[in-house]
């Protein structure tokens, strides 16, 4: 098994396909369907990398972002935010919270699997 990668989403279709996405790249995959799942599982699991909706219920992704952030346990937690947000200002926003990067959706599955990869250090199949 690959690393370990947690995608929090609350659209289920997406859950789905990022889900098959990254375990055909060989990673181990943990999924949170909002906010607070995704923190108990970031703490439970401890992913090299999350990819984080923004507009998910409970807790937004920002929360998300920023609860990892404050935790010092949780440094080395990569986070790619995942939103159809994409105004400059969500942009800057998720990045000033810690988001080590940021992707509006739609995007390329190949886009987002060569982010991961580059984001862990690896180069992508």
């Amino acid at each position: 098994m690959g690393q370990k990668i947690l995608i929090a989403d609350d659209e289920p279709n997406i859950l789905i396909s990022l889900e098959f996405l990254m375990k055909r790249e060989g990673f181990e995959v943990v999924l949170a369907r909002d906010g607070q799942e995704a923190i108990d599982a970031i703490l439970r699991e401890r992913p090299a990398l999350v990819l984080l909706d923004v507009m998910m219920p409970v807790k937004t992704g920002f929360d998300v972002c920023c609860e990892v952030r404050a935790n010092d346990a949780l440094q080395d937690t990569r986070i790619v935010m995942l939103t159809a947000k994409g105004r400059d200002t969500d942009v800057a926003k998720g990045l000033a919270l810690g988001a080590n990067a940021y992707m509006t959706k739609p995007f390329s599955t190949r886009e987002l699997v060569d982010k991961v990869h580059e984001m862990l250090g690896q180069e992508s199949g």
